[in-house]
């Protein structure tokens, strides 16, 4: 990192896995298979709901967006680690790591109010299934929507900005795969206290109460499902939510350790992996997780694969 003062600097060197040269080439390979999977299941989730229009619902909406948030992080972190990946060692100039950094914490911040207003939507609906459509009517479902965008567009500009006001005093690696918070802040030479008390304050609200708020609307929805007279119908909510529930869990579990940690809590190869488990790991299973246990979703595949066959014969 080049500087004399603050707005010298020029750039930043990601490390990525250095500390295994000889596992390199074969984690470029797993990446790269990773990103191609991330960017077509995700990319067919949005698609199929564009589509089809009796998937137009909160429910398939919600996934939309969540799909969108999906190729959005894979996105903004995967092409650059792949560059990592593929020469031991690379520099990122200081406003892509500003932006890079900025598209992290728009999509991490989204996902966590929207993970809990798709918990909230599947709570009216098993819940209160003949109050539902007024419970998530049309405008309900656009304000939640919008609250989760706009909360992460707000918390990424203030957060981001506040970050690189700091002075950099070098070294001028990041022992990181990609410009997250906690590395970057690392390599500033100011007193980050009231950021460190502002950035812990946000993470409790923003990924703990939502998280809460997730687990107590499906013990109500276990309690509804408890309920059911039909065992059948039983069997498939008990399903449907524990795969909801591995996915949600993962990613809040993942980034709440990654925020809430102390200065010291963990090496850094753990907090690459960490930090991997919800940037990459759970936008390759959400499409799994939401697709292939949903009947309605595996319907609306099918007749898009055979729409796309019957054009191929034609």
């Amino acid at each position: 990192m080049i500087r004399q003062n603050q707005s010298s600097v020029v750039e930043f060197m990601l490390l990525g896995f250095s500390n295994f040269p000889e596992l390199q080439e074969q984690l470029f390979g797993v990446f790269l298979v990773i990103y191609l999977v991330i960017l077509v299941g995700n990319a067919i989730i949005i698609v199929i709901i564009c589509l089809e229009q009796s998937l137009h619902t909160p429910m398939y909406l919600f996934l939309q967006n969540l799909s969108v948030l999906d190729l959005s992080f894979s996105a903004a972190i995967m092409p650059q680690m792949l560059v990592v990946l593929s020469i031991k060692k690379t520099t990122i100039t200081f406003s892509g790591c500003f932006v890079q950094m900025y598209f992290l914490l728009i999509c991490g911040v989204t996902e966590c109010f929207l993970l809990g207003a798709m918990a909230y939507d599947r709570f009216a609906a098993i819940c209160h299934p003949l109050r539902y459509p007024v419970i998530m009517n049309n405008s309900v479902f656009m304000k939640l929507v919008m609250f989760s965008w706009v909360s992460g567009l707000t918390v990424a500009t203030v957060q981001t900005t506040w970050v690189f006001s700091f002075p950099f005093c070098g070294p001028s690696e990041i022992n990181h795969l990609f410009c997250e918070t906690p590395p970057v802040l690392e390599l500033t030479c100011a007193d980050t206290f009231l950021f460190e008390i502002y950035a812990f304050t946000g993470t409790i609200l923003i990924i703990v109460v939502p998280f809460l708020l997730i687990l107590l609307s499906y013990i109500r929805i276990l309690f509804a499902i408890l309920k059911m007279p039909l065992t059948t119908g039983r069997q498939k909510a008990f399903s449907t939510c524990a795969s909801h529930l591995t996915s949600v869990t993962l990613f809040y579990g993942s980034a709440s350790l990654t925020y809430l940690q102390p200065k010291s809590g963990y090496s850094p190869e753990t907090k690459k992996v960490m930090s991997l488990a919800y940037t990459l790991l759970t936008p390759l299973l959400n499409p799994l997780i939401y697709t292939l246990q949903n009947s309605e979703m595996k319907r609306a595949l099918m007749k898009f694969w055979r729409r796309k066959v019957d054009l191929h014969t034609i």
